[in-house]
């Protein structure tokens, strides 16, 4: 045990964590120069295209040492995104220590402190790392005192390396060897290990992702579920290289991984705790949070042939991202779908993407929205996601919506256009702080569903790519809530309903009535578009018919002639806007989601 280390990388987005994993993993030989790739620990095509890490992964490699011992490394690269850090709270779960990467030139940023406080919420060792020291705009100096004054970290005890470059890599890993403790536990007491993680294979079924706390794992031992209170024969136990090495036995402090028979995916909870059978342990192991869901959308295959896809594919994504919930729900315009629960729209898009490309699937989602919580006039608490559920408006006593905490790290200068963004969006006890000369952190109040449809992007635009954005929740407050229906030619089309604040009502409907406008084809007759709350309409577009020039025979002639062919033309089609029916194109579902600035 004194040889083995576990320890993860956290760092704020695009600071360099999948770089200096890669330099790792090349220097102690992990991997082979001809099979090395950029990201090699990033499975996904859409990882690979996006330059982002989604799933937290692991890998085991030897290290020697300058005092001549060879240590085992368990690596865990994490993601950077505020949607994913699910997955980094399971990764320190299983580790002893983290490298808080840095970027040299970016300083410390949102996610870099809200990584730091979830690492010290387990008691991990940390060790500050400023990568990126290549870079022509990297202030070494300046970051020193960022760590001291906004992390609480020694400063002098920092380790200076550029991953893209490969300087200073035999100094993280002394640092890792010397500064970062090994894991205790008693190898003699009940087996008791942690299920951070699983992958699906489709030959071997589910391998689960382990670390050993006490007593050790050994092939044909019979396993308990302390949770889902299952039991299972471990079938083949081992290392994670770039590939599984099997092996006789997983001692206490290591991290390996379990093939088990476990073939359906609702069978394992991430987090669970694995025992022995025949001496089980006396209670779970601590600390492991069930992921909360905050945005919701529904979720509907384009062909209804492909719901069984949908089924499958949702739940094997189920097995390698836990925090996606699901559960049926079903549309008169769409069909049979799910409604899904996310831990943020980036959350979202990877979701969509994934079943799209890894399934096959082509998709259509409604609009984003969050959980509100309504009181009824008779007293009784529900919770709503879907527009489709809010009672009556006379039977709401009141209505409550999600707040957060949103911090926005930036240059000084925009400091004036991100006050008016967070002032458009609701924003409240706004309030900002000088970190360094130049920087400043500014804290706002505001609605969680302000930020569901284009926030992100309309910040990165008025700060020129500069501002970090980072959230917690906070708490749900009084709100007046309204649901803005559709309706296309008199008819409501329930997948385009939505819940929002009564002042953005209208500004919400007319954007969704121009977007229909703009996809819905043309028919032969007039097609009203208009967004209503309740009976009253606050939003209008037409889209015009097709019309015939009837009046192109009249070559002269009385205005009357005219007249008669134009008003046995509106009668045509009168009659035909009774029984035409107007079908609503795929695009149209898509376009309204799309956001215009300003909406």
């Amino acid at each position: 045990m004194d040889t083995i280390r576990n320890f993860c990388i956290i760092a704020h987005i695009d600071h360099g964590k999948s770089t200096l994993a890669d330099r790792l993993i090349q220097r102690c030989g992990g991997v082979h120069d001809r099979d090395f790739r950029d990201q090699i620990l990033d499975s996904m095509d859409i990882e690979r295209e996006r330059g982002i890490t989604i799933k937290s992964n692991t890998i085991t490699l030897p290290y020697e040492a300058q005092d001549g011992k060879t240590y085992s490394l368990n690596l865990i690269d994490t993601p950077g995104h505020v949607d994913f850090s699910h997955e980094v709270r399971r990764s320190l779960m299983s580790c002893e220590g983290a490298l808080l990467l840095i970027d040299a030139s970016q300083g410390v940023e949102a996610q870099t402190m809200a990584n730091l406080y979830l690492a010290l919420e387990y008691d991990l060792e940390i060790i500050p790392v400023i990568n990126k020291i290549d870079l022509p705009s990297a202030d070494v100096e300046r970051v020193r005192e960022e760590i001291d004054s906004e992390l609480g970290l020694d400063p002098f005890e920092v380790v200076l390396c550029s991953a893209k470059t490969g300087v200073g890599i035999d100094d993280v890993l002394e640092a890792v060897v010397q500064k970062l403790p090994a894991p205790v536990g008693d190898p003699n007491a009940p087996t008791k290990a942690l299920l951070f993680d699983a992958q699906y294979d489709i030959y071997r079924g589910v391998v689960m992702l382990v670390r050993v706390r006490e007593g050790s794992l050994r092939k044909g031992q019979e396993l308990f579920m302390m949770h889902s209170k299952k039991r299972y024969t471990v079938e083949e136990l081992g290392h994670l290289l770039l590939e599984r090495v099997a092996g006789k036995e997983l001692g206490t402090g290591t991290v390996g991984y379990i093939i088990a028979g476990v073939k359906s995916v609702q069978d394992i909870a991430i987090g669970d705790t694995i025992t022995d059978f025949d001496q089980p342990a006396s209670e779970p192991l601590p600390g492991y949070k069930e992921a909360k869901p905050v945005v919701f959308s529904s979720m509907y295959p384009v062909s209804s042939d492909d719901y069984e896809d949908l089924v499958k594919g949702l739940d094997k994504l189920h097995l390698n991202d836990a925090s996606l919930t699901y559960e049926k729900d079903s549309s008169a315009a769409l069909g049979f779908g799910f409604r899904c629960g996310f831990l943020g729209l980036l959350h979202l898009e990877v979701v969509q993407e994934r079943l799209e490309r890894e399934h096959g699937l082509s998709l259509l989602l409604s609009a984003p929205s969050v959980r509100y919580e309504i009181v009824l006039k008779t007293g009784e608490e529900v919770a709503i996601d879907n527009p489709s559920l809010l009672p009556d408006p006379t039977e709401i006593e009141t209505s409550a919506e999600p707040y957060i905490k949103a911090a926005v790290m930036m240059p000084e200068r925009y400091i004036g256009t991100v006050m008016e963004l967070c002032r458009e969006r609701r924003g409240e006890n706004t309030a900002f702080t000088y970190l360094t000369p130049g920087r400043v952190e500014l804290t706002s109040e505001m609605p969680l569903a302000e930020v569901l449809f284009d926030f992100y992007d309309r910040l990165k635009t008025v700060t020129q790519g500069y501002g970090s954005f980072d959230y917690d929740m906070l708490d749900y407050r009084i709100t007046d809530l309204v649901k803005v229906d559709i309706l296309v030619n008199q008819e409501r089309v329930d997948a385009l309903s939505q819940l929002v604040h009564r002042d953005k009502a209208r500004a919400r409907a007319l954007h969704y009535c121009e977007r229909l406008e703009e996809t819905i084809p043309r028919q032969q007759f007039k097609i009203p578009i208009q967004g209503v709350i309740g009976g009253t309409v606050i939003a209008r577009t037409t889209i015009n018919a097709f019309r015939k020039d009837v009046t192109a025979k009249c070559y002269g002639g009385d205005i009357s002639r005219k007249r008669k062919l134009i008003e046995k033309q509106k009668e045509g089609k009168k009659r035909m806007k009774m029984v035409g029916s107007v079908e609503i194109p795929q695009e149209a579902f898509l376009a309204v989601l799309k956001s215009d600035a300003g909406k």
